[in-house]
């Protein structure tokens, strides 16, 4: 005597349909999650891109500006708080099109800590800030990346000598 529900099982018609579906769906799943993170690491990059060209951006604008001792000249470009804003002038080279502003510390006197300065009564020392900010250069993203870079300099002025 046969029952219904035996019947059924050995039945095996549409089996491969079930299996070939479910092997659709399974390879579907594998390819949706390789593409998105294909799609997040190509995010990662281009932001890690925008972040390294903002910093040499910055680091440029430091360089551009050490590089002229004129541009710690004082009184000269200086207004009344100590700032001279570098990136206004456009004169001034400037490729990487850094904000590029620098401060003079009249407060802060004397020679920098751990330089060894043994002549440090022959000189005047003047204290400066360098503040750089680069930015992302490229155009694709709608948010840029920014770095700023703060970067401490020191000019010696000899003082003048009394003589006999």
């Amino acid at each position: 005597m046969k029952t219904i529900g035996t019947e059924i099982f050995k039945n095996q018609s549409g089996v491969a349909l079930v299996i070939a579906l479910i092997m659709i769906i399974v390879l579907t799943v594998v390819v949706l999650a390789a593409s998105l993170t294909s799609i997040f690491e190509i995010k990662l990059a281009g932001n890690k891109r925008g972040a390294t060209d903002a910093f040499f951006g910055a680091d440029s604008g430091v360089q551009v500006v050490m590089s002229d001792p004129s541009n710690f000249d004082l009184p000269g470009k200086y207004d009344a708080t100590g700032k001279y804003n570098y990136s206004v002038n456009a004169a001034n080279p400037n490729p990487t099109k850094a904000d590029i502003i620098i401060y003079h510390n009249s407060t802060q006197t004397g020679a920098p800590r751990g330089l060894g300065f043994s002549a440090a009564g022959n000189y005047e020392f003047m204290h400066f800030l360098i503040e750089s900010t680069g930015k992302d250069q490229v155009e694709v993203s709608p948010i840029k990346s920014t770095c700023v870079i703060d970067q401490k300099a020191v000019r010696l002025v000899p003082t003048l000598q009394g003589g006999n």
